[in-house]
Parts: C-alpha cells; sequence; structure tokens
C-alpha cells in the first residue's frame, strides 16, 4: 500500500479509504478475494495440492489462505479440491459464477446455487 501510495502522491491511509468507498471492501481484503477466486479455479483442476495453490495465488501462509478461503467459501480447501466435480461439464465462465466466494461470511447464502435445478 506504501509504493502505491506513494506512486498516486496519497498517504497510506487515504488511498485506503478512497479504495473503500469505491469497491466496499479494504485493499487486502478486494486482494484475498481475488486470490480466493484464483485458487478456486485451480483445485478444480485437481493437478495441485492445497499447498501448491496457496503458493501459487501468492499467500505465504497455509493457516491464513484455508482460513480465509473457508470464511468466503464455506468449505475448507481440501474439501473444495475433493468435491469440485460438481463443475465438472460446466463452462468455465459458469463454473466461476456459480462458485464465486462471497464476503463477509455469507458463504451459506451461496449453497442454494449450487444445488439448484435451474442451472
Amino acid at each position: 500500500m506504501e509504493a502505491l501510495a506513494r506512486a498516486a502522491h496519497v498517504s497510506a491511509g487515504h488511498l485506503s479509504r478512497q479504495f473503500r468507498l469505491a469497491y466496499g471492501e479494504s485493499p487486502y481484503s478486494y486482494l484475498m478475494t481475488r486470490r480466493i477466486e484464483r485458487a478456486m479455479a485451480l483445485l478444480r483442476r485437481g493437478d495441485l495440492s492445497v499447498t501448491e495453490v496457496c503458493f501459487a495465488v501468492g499467500c505465504s501462509s497455509l493457516g491464513t489462505f484455508s482460513t480465509r478461503f473457508t470464511e468466503l467459501v464455506g468449505v475448507p480447501p481440501s474439501v473444495y479440491r475433493r468435491e469440485a466435480g460438481a463443475t465438472a461439464g460446466m463452462p468455465a465462465c459458469v463454473a466461476k459464477q456459480v462458485t464465486r466466494p462471497v464476503r463477509n461470511r455469507e458463504a451459506s447464502a451461496a449453497e442454494p446455487l449450487l444445488n439448484s435445478s435451474h442451472a
């Protein structure tokens, strides 16, 4: 944030406040959500371990990654990887939308999308 704020010629606090106003969440939360989205795609592929995915998306702590993944997705990454077959055969763009992580611990609200007969 410091380097980004310097490049924009504003303070880190100001940049963070403006980011929150524009995107509705902190820069850190936004970044983690994007990382989890990428992790979900990598886990669906099935050729990488959870640890490999953690590091591939830029996380340096497996514990923090697993905790945040579980908060956003509703299941731990290992369970998600094992059950990723639920999206098999779906076009990637549909799978991404159906499995999109939900912020603010609202993962349970997204569950009906996966089990819906309307999809």
